[in-house]
């Protein structure tokens, strides 16, 4: 208990702490068996930027912005993985006899000791915020990793040439990524390290990219695409063979795309990978989507809705019958949208059938189809045998053709709810997009009941976020006058968002209810420029997504530039 105390005196000698809140603090660390600069922060008495701070005034110790620099893959093998991740410490550098240690908590001895037992040098400490040397830790060793296991697929392939490196020990035989006893070889060893690191850095698509004269990876993180690491040509086809091992596919076939998925666990998560391949000149390029299968449930109050979006989205689920839809480009969220609609809906009392391609979440309740076009089933005629299954409320991934569409909107018009989703850019181009491919006018206008438009912003990092008055330019660009007064916030770069600014993503809707009037103009064709000018009578309350998203600006949620970057002028 005494580094507990000591501590205690530093931040009480830098002012950082009133001792009744270190009271406070002790008595919490009591219960919660955590060390004291944890239990304060975690409780909210002090910031860890605090925290830092007073060990740098009080004990001298240098900080380090893990996020700026770059570690040295051979530190790697200095200090051994197992000791980085149970004190949380990283190594930093070497000088002379001297291993510089970045710590959240400088003063735990423990992990100073147990570092200079194992590294044989005198132990400098240095301070970093944990979550910086969290992602550092993954970082080095994840490099580390798959340095090694590419040193040793090259020894592989140099000691039996034109054989891939993979072997014959490669089938899949276990899902859990840090199983000892079966992922040896070093091709497993290298994939693993891959999925591991998309896991930690929240990445949704991992791309394996064939060039030239090398493999690229790269993945997308807060919807932006951020390369990795490079893989070797010559070891390149090992990779692409075992993820497809992995997935079930035809290693053998090379020349046409091929579709699998598999199912690996991780520090406790399941997550889903669906694998698409594709050939290019360069041989096959693999994407990789992942799915957290364990991230909870999907709900209304964990997908970004505002309290006006939300009562609109509660206005839709009311509707006894019609069709709903969600709307938007490629990752912009709509599914997880459709899956918070559906976990709303299911109830007891209802029968809620689901087509879906693929069935991402398992949710008890619904009966879900997986749309399978090999075997004749597709979305039209999965939909038509639905019909006979007696439902309440229809789930359909998504409307590719007017076969489906009109199928929906007559299913709609019979009493069923119909959720489903379609590609267009905003709600009122939906009504022109279902008029495209075939569906009549009147049933458009019967069965529709509402449609969300959506986006993905990134969040403005809450550990950096700045506040700073924008000029006439930023102004403009945004279609906005200048305002006295007026203030928008920016993330500066931090650790915890890896110098970025932002740190995950929020929804940005667009809500359009159809009420009679609108009803009228889409029965009689009237055309966008008469259904937009109705939309803008305040009496609808309808607000385009560009508004919202400046609400979320002004708010200090995203930036301006992120709005310019998601949302067109058009939207």
């Amino acid at each position: 208990m005494a580094f507990y105390r000591r501590l205690g005196e530093l931040l009480l000698a830098a002012g950082t702490i009133t001792p009744e809140e270190l009271d406070r603090g002790l008595e919490l660390q009591k219960e919660q068996k955590g060390r004291l600069g944890e239990v304060l922060v975690s409780n909210n008495i002090i910031t860890e930027d605090e925290l830092i701070e007073s060990l740098q005034m009080q004990l001298g110790i240098e900080y380090v912005d893990l996020s700026k620099i770059n570690i040295p893959t051979e530190l790697a093998s200095v200090l051994p993985k197992n000791i980085a991740r149970q004190h949380q410490v990283v190594p930093v550098k070497v000088k002379n006899d001297s291993l510089y240690l970045a710590m959240s908590d400088p003063l735990n001895f423990y992990a100073i000791e147990d570092a200079h037992k194992t590294v044989r040098k005198k132990i400098i400490p240095m301070v970093a915020h944990k979550a910086a040397i969290e992602h550092a830790i993954q970082v080095l060793y994840g490099n580390e990793g798959a340095a090694r296991a590419i040193e040793d697929m090259k020894r592989e392939a140099s000691s039996q040439p034109g054989q891939e490196a993979f072997g014959q020990d490669s089938a899949f035989v276990s899902n859990q990524l840090d199983d000892p006893t079966v992922n040896n070889a070093p091709t497993i060893r290298l994939v693993n390290s891959i999925i591991e690191r998309a896991i930690t850095e929240r990445a949704s698509d991992i791309h394996l990219e064939p060039h030239e004269s090398e493999m690229v990876v790269r993945m997308r993180i807060d919807g932006m695409l951020r390369m990795i690491l490079t893989v070797p040509k010559d070891l390149q086809n090992s990779v692409i063979s075992r993820i497809k091992i992995m997935s079930g596919l035809d290693i053998s076939e090379r020349r046409i795309p091929q579709d699998g998925r598999f199912n690996v666990r991780v520090k406790e998560k399941d997550i889903d990978l669906r694998i698409s391949t594709l050939p290019t000149v360069y041989g096959e390029k693999i994407v990789a989507r992942l799915l957290d299968k364990s991230g909870g449930n999907i709900n209304k109050s964990s997908i970004g809705l505002s309290e006006k979006d939300q009562e609109s989205f509660d206005r839709m689920l009311r509707c006894r019958s019609g069709v709903i839809l969600i709307v938007g480009p490629t990752g912009s969220g709509k599914s997880t949208t459709m899956y918070a609609m559906i976990g709303e809906l299911n109830k007891p009392e209802v029968n809620l059938v689901t087509l879906e391609d693929p069935v991402e979440y398992n949710i008890d309740g619904v009966s879900q189809v997986q749309i399978n076009e090999k075997t004749g089933l597709t979305f039209a005629s999965g939909l038509r045998s639905i019909l006979r299954q007696d439902p309440d409320i229809i789930g359909v991934g998504e409307i590719r053709d007017g076969e489906t569409a009109e199928i929906a909107m007559r299913s709609a018009i019979t009493g069923h709810v119909v959720i489903s989703t379609i590609h267009t850019n905003d709600a009122v181009g939906t009504i022109e997009r279902l008029m495209d491919i075939g569906v009549e006018p009147y049933l458009v206008a019967s069965a529709l009941r509402g449609v969300i438009s959506q986006r993905l912003v990134r969040r403005i990092c809450p550990h950096c976020r700045k506040e700073y008055t924008p000029d006439e330019e930023e102004l403009s660009s945004l279609g906005l006058e200048p305002q006295e007064g007026l203030t928008f916030f920016r993330g500066e770069g931090c650790p915890h968002c890896y110098n970025t600014g932002y740190h995950g993503r929020t929804a940005v809707f667009e809500m359009l209810q159809i009420n009679s009037r609108v009803r009228r103009l889409i029965s009689s064709n009237a055309g966008r420029p008469a259904i937009e000018a109705e939309l803008k009578k305040p009496e609808n309350g309808f607000i385009p997504l560009r508004e919202n998203a400046l609400r979320l600006v002004r708010e200090g949620v995203t930036t301006s530039s992120e709005l310019l970057r998601v949302v067109s002028e058009d939207d």
